[in-house]
């Protein structure tokens, strides 16, 4: 156990933790010893959710003292990794040895457990979010049992597993696909009229294996950036023109801390994140929401959206447009359906940012979105699980592997409320 003091916050600062207990456990066993010691208990990642997906006020574990496990399965085409893995690191260890994971998001710090279990994404209209590349999952139960899930022998529940919220218990190691290593180059063009991406929104998204469409809004104008697979084809269009110095995806804001651009080829994991692994984020003075909506409404919601750009611009950073191929997964918010996201970093003002979010919400409305589970939003808990078809299906699975509520906490309940 150790002392929580100071206050325990998350990354962006807008949330502090209420647990009564801090533990870091430094093996397994321990580990064990300490679920099935406490009758309430959540996992917390690298803090980077805006939600209180993680929050208690029980006890909360960090798995960031854990041994550190990257084992590559050549032949099987996986790797097995500890959840409080982060992205840069697994990253660092898979390319030397030749191999390379499909997707990234845009920042490499996040946890592979807490990314995976909150559904987060990176881009690509042929790729998945990252949860859909776990192939097995081991977990603490409740009694300290070892916990384990595969997709290809488990193929009734797996599904429900991986984007789970922690509600099923204490993630202690995923195993992941891989694929062979390869190299991205990046592009960025600039003053793209946000006309041209609603018109031709299929071409925009189909110009490489990664686009992230940003704009402020008020512009009526865009940036995208295009990361290209060196070993596939790459689409025709060029709109607006081309960016002869590195640019951040924030307007005016310096671009030393952005992954390499100029079309210069490298590896994967230094050219799919928007920020190099080596640059540390501190504290982010910002706020977050984003909405997954389906692919064939993308250019009605950007028409509706643009409609409250002038109500936007005081609080708004930025905003990101991508794209990402539906999966199977019951508590994915890209379930069922390919979808296109639609990002919003605010300035750090809660109170002047929850009206405009508000007004977002209600603009996207019609056109079914499901809120990213780490970020804000003020969609109720019924609207948002009335957009997953499985929702009662994962209710079901919480019932059966934490019959006691061990792993809930007020957002999971507020979404899945205890008979």
């Amino acid at each position: 156990m150790h002392d929580i003091s100071p206050p325990l916050r998350n990354w962006a600062g807008n949330l502090t933790y209420g647990p009564t207990r801090l533990h870091r456990p430094t093996t397994l066993d321990e580990l064990r010893r300490t679920v099935s010691g406490s009758p309430r208990i959540r996992a917390l990642g690298t803090g980077h959710s805006f939600s209180r997906a993680a929050d208690t006020t029980a006890e909360l574990v960090r798995l960031d003292r854990m041994p550190d496990t990257v084992r590559i399965d050549a032949a099987a085409g996986t790797v097995e990794v500890s959840a409080g893995t982060t992205y840069a690191h697994l990253a660092s260890r898979l390319h030397p040895a030749g191999f390379a994971l499909a997707n990234l998001a845009s920042l490499p710090h996040i946890s592979v457990a807490g990314s995976c279990s909150t559904g987060t994404h990176g881009s690509g209209e042929t790729q998945r979010s990252l949860a859909a590349a776990v192939r097995a999952v081991q977990l603490v139960g409740a009694d300290g049992d070892l916990v384990e899930l595969d997709r290809d022998r488990d193929p009734a529940g797996f599904p429900g597993a991986v984007v789970a919220l922690g509600a099923l218990g204490i993630v202690t190691r995923l195993t992941l696909d891989i694929e062979p290593a390869y190299e991205v180059a990046q592009r960025v063009r600039l003053d793209v009229p946000l006309d041209e991406i609603t018109a031709r929104l299929d071409e925009v998204f189909a110009a490489a294996y990664s686009v992230s469409v940003f704009t402020s809004w008020r512009t009526g104008r865009a940036s995208v950036f295009l990361k290209r697979r060196t070993d596939r084809p790459a689409g025709t269009w060029a709109g607006g023109h081309a960016a002869t110095a590195p640019v951040h995806p924030v307007p005016e804001q310096p671009a030393d801390n952005c992954t390499e651009q100029g079309d210069r080829p490298g590896p994967w994991h230094e050219r799919l994140p928007h920020f190099r692994p080596e640059y540390v984020p501190g504290s982010g003075v910002e706020l977050q929401s984003e909405y997954f909506l389906p692919r064939e409404s993308a250019a009605a919601a950007i028409t509706a959206l643009r409609g409250l750009a002038d109500m936007m611009a005081p609080v708004l950073q930025i905003s990101e447009l991508r794209a990402v191929r539906g999966d199977e997964l019951w508590l994915s918010p890209a379930y069922g359906r390919d979808t296109v996201t639609v990002h919003f970093t605010w300035v750090d003002d809660l109170a002047a940012v929850t009206p405009v979010i508000e007004a977002v919400e209600e603009r996207l409305r019609p056109f079914q979105p499901r809120p990213h589970w780490g970020k804000l939003t003020r969609m109720r808990p019924d609207e948002i699980v009335a957009a997953y078809p499985r929702a009662t299906d994962f209710a079901k699975l919480v019932e059966t592997m934490d019959p006691d509520g061990t792993f809930g906490n007020a957002f999971v309940e507020a979404l899945f409320p205890r008979v």
